[in-house]
């Protein structure tokens, strides 16, 4: 990972192709005013999607706060150290996955912008090509046993190698029609392999599904599919 520090702003970055990457790249006004912006992910903010100078497609997200804290602000956060800020954080948890081969996006670049003693974040990330997120898939379509089996066992390959997802739900869950990938890994952390952290990570997954289905009557997920989805990842953790 090369690291660049100039005045106030320090670039990490992840793929070796990409050394020329300049703060400018982390800013949508700049890919729009090229005319590189492919399209949009809304939820909370926007994160942008990008058709590279390098010729790749990449994922450009902003670090905002949520909760209380960003009643007081929107996306600053207090500065402890490099190694220490939500950006280079998720940037080298990504490339610690890559390497433990786990389906995850490949990390390309963060943006740490400091202001006095506080920074801002920013990240740049390999799109998965030809992905549709999980919410978007059984909004049109269910999927079989062996797939929901085919989830579950993706998400205990995770487990059992101590990777921690912060927010697992099913909008941070993408299929390529070949294999499931997590997302976002904001706050996620290595962490020992234990039960408690695991089934609660699993709990909130299945929160997930229910307030979407609250939502989405016609999502195509029902007890059964979890079931499913249960013995998939029990059979590998």
């Amino acid at each position: 990972m090369q690291i660049k520090t100039h005045k106030s702003v320090t670039l990490a970055v992840a793929n070796p192709q990409c050394q020329s990457l300049k703060s400018e790249h982390f800013e949508s006004n700049f890919w729009q005013k090229n005319g590189a912006i492919t399209g949009t992910s809304t939820g909370r903010h926007t994160t942008w999607f990008i058709q590279s100078d390098a010729d790749q497609q990449w994922v450009l997200r902003h670090y905002w706060r949520g909760g209380l804290m960003a009643k007081f602000s929107r996306d600053l956060y207090l500065f402890m150290g490099r190694e220490y800020t939500r950006p280079m954080a998720e940037l080298r948890l990504l490339e610690h996955m890559i390497q433990l081969n786990l389906p995850v996006p490949r990390p390309v670049a963060a943006k740490i912008e400091r202001t006095g003693l506080w920074y801002r974040g920013d990240i740049l990330i390999e799109r998965i090509e030809n992905a549709i997120d999980l919410h978007g898939l059984l909004s049109k379509s269910a999927m079989d046993d062996d797939r929901w089996q085919l989830l579950g066992h993706t998400i205990a390959r995770f487990h059992r190698l101590g990777v921690y997802h912060a927010d697992l739900n099913i909008k941070n869950i993408l299929w390529d029609q070949q294999q499931f990938y997590l997302i976002d890994f904001d706050r996620g952390e290595m962490r020992k392999p234990v039960s408690s952290w695991q089934q609660s990570n699993i709990a909130r997954l299945r929160r997930s599904f229910d307030k979407e289905k609250a939502k989405l009557p016609e999502l195509a997920f029902n007890e059964h599919n979890w079931q499913q989805l249960l013995a998939g990842y029990q059979t590998c953790l």
